[in-house]
């Protein structure tokens, strides 16, 4: 997509974000064209620098296309920087701690004073009620909203296997601000955007809560979930991998039976409908596993694609970078990583014309673009130097009294 067609382009946007909902939201706007500022600390700068092991990515992948003001918000002439950004903002998002931004005197009822047409995105852990002084973690919400609990069998929750909480809470803040946006349009007002973690599990869960509401019963964990459809199931093949297959509609059994050469359960009545079939599984099952384990793992594949019944072989992440599909479709940026090499990362699941949002920036250094930021709302060569030796700012490449 070209960057002058780019939709929200024009938009400044100052993120006050670390970890993960917080970044996850300003990257959506920021991939969108938004000119999104990251305020981070002076010093190391936002935490997720300098992550290991699981998090270690965690800065790479949520932070392309932004630019990095590197600010002591504890200090006063910090605050006052700041301040004045807020001035010329569009929105403004963070996701610190209960109480943070009110402390260190930046919270929503002073920036709207300063700039009534300021979105102000204010993402926690919990919406405003009993627990919203908690702190909270993904993992917290996971298991307090019943994600846990569907994910893993009984007696073993277990949290999904990525951020799932944080980047949807950072999601629905940026479909907030959008909407803010666009009620701007109409009224000249800013507002306050409220999203948080747990109310995200509470959605995602809500499917579980409405079954129980329909049924009459609580619906066990997925891994001891009642069988709906006779074939549903992972399969191993002759080359020792796994592939799940589908059976959801009686179109794809006689496919199945047609292409796989089942022919004699084609006429079957023991087999003849849905129902029977997950009557029949005791003996039936069986038999699949070992008809469909003579295969290997593309064969299998190969044939169910030609059937067009649902397929899927057993990815890990780092899979999708070779996908033919992922690849092919556009799905994927080179972004850079701090040691330099090129990673190549998904992009934003979303098109607009057909076209995917590129990357334009790599992640940033540490106070990346500050300068002209800093000069923009009217400080002085000598004053942002003066800035720099008091410690109050950090600039990338730039040390006191250059």
């Amino acid at each position: 997509m070209p960057e002058k067609s780019l939709p929200l382009e024009g938009i400044r946007v100052l993120e006050l974000g670390h970890t993960v909902m917080g970044p996850a939201c300003g990257l959506i706007l920021a991939d969108m064209g938004a000119d999104v500022y990251k305020v981070e600390r002076t010093g190391k700068g936002d935490d997720t620098r300098w992550l290991k092991g699981f998090g270690s990515g965690f800065f790479t992948y949520l932070n392309r296309n932004k630019k990095s003001i590197s600010i002591d918000l504890k200090s006063p002439k910090g605050k006052d920087i700041l301040l004045k950004l807020v001035e010329n903002a569009d929105v403004l998002i963070e996701n610190f701690g209960p109480g943070t931004v009110e402390r260190l005197g930046v919270g929503y009822d002073i920036c709207q004073k300063i700039n009534p047409r300021l979105i102000y995105c204010s993402l926690k852990g919990f919406m405003p009620g009993p627990y919203q002084n908690r702190p909270a973690l993904d993992e917290v919400v996971q298991m307090m909203g019943g994600l846990a609990y569907m994910t893993g069998p009984s007696g073993r929750p277990l949290r999904a296997g990525a951020s799932i909480t944080d980047i949807l809470g950072g999601s629905y803040g940026s479909i907030g601000i959008l909407t803010a946006l666009y009620q701007r349009e109409f009224t000249g007002k800013g507002q306050l955007v409220q999203a948080a973690l747990y109310e995200s599990v509470a959605f995602l869960v809500g499917q579980h809560i409405a079954v129980a509401a329909v049924s009459g019963e609580a619906p066990p964990p997925m891994p001891e979930r009642g069988r709906t459809w006779s074939v549903y199931d992972l399969f191993s093949t002759a080359d020792n991998e796994q592939v799940f297959i589908g059976v959801t509609s009686e179109r794809h059994w006689k496919r199945l039976c047609e292409f796989f050469g089942f022919s004699d359960w084609a006429q079957d009545e023991r087999l003849a409908s849905n129902q029977r079939r997950v009557d029949a599984r005791e003996w039936f099952f069986p038999e699949l596993q070992k008809r469909l384990g003579k295969l290997k793992k593309d064969d299998l594949m190969a044939l169910a694609e030609k059937a067009e019944i649902p397929f899927a072989p057993v990815n890990q992440p780092v899979n999708l970078i070779d996908d033919p599909h992922i690849n092919q479709s556009d799905s994927l940026a080179a972004v850079k990583t701090p040691d330099g090499s090129i990673a190549k990362l998904p992009k934003i699941p979303l098109r607009l014309n057909g076209s995917t949002f590129d990357l334009r920036n790599h992640p940033p250094e540490i106070g990346e673009c500050s300068l002209e930021i800093y000069r923009s709302i009217g400080y002085t060569d000598d004053e942002i130097d003066e800035l720099l030796n008091e410690g109050v700012v950090q600039i990338a490449g730039q040390k006191s009294g250059s």
